[in-house]
């Protein structure tokens, strides 16, 4: 089974998305612009996301170079499913529905929106 990630955990997954492969310096100096978060916090998320196997790490020269071992894609898909199940019971309709209803959709996600219906019930 999946595992899910926390908050805190999605924001050090995120700077290894984009940068590929860093080390905890770079990823704690990402991470301070927007948090107040102490490098020891940073470094123990660093080793939770390890033991977790979402990521992975190469020593070189005594340095750790962290790197994801999942991808964006599958983390939101694990979030999508527990976020279904917890909120709306599984149901998709539900969902779909009071999101359309409550956010502002542009004339294009309406279209887009329709053209994946369309694709979907071909």
């Amino acid at each position: 089974m999946p595992i899910r990630r926390s908050e805190a955990e999605w924001e050090v997954l995120r700077v290894l998305w984009e940068k590929e492969t860093c080390t905890a310096s770079e990823v704690i100096e990402t991470l301070s612009k927007n948090t107040n978060w102490k490098p020891t916090t940073i470094k123990t998320l660093l080793a939770r996301l390890v033991k977790k196997k979402a990521v992975g790490f190469q020593e070189v020269d005594r340095t750790y170079f962290y790197f994801p071992l999942v991808t964006q894609s599958e983390c939101m898909k694990v979030e999508n499913r527990s976020f279904l199940q917890r909120v709306y019971g599984g149901a998709l309709k539900p969902m779909l529905v009071q999101f359309i209803q409550d956010e502002k959709l542009t004339a294009d996600d309406i279209e887009e929106l329709k053209q994946l219906l369309d694709e979907r019930s071909d």
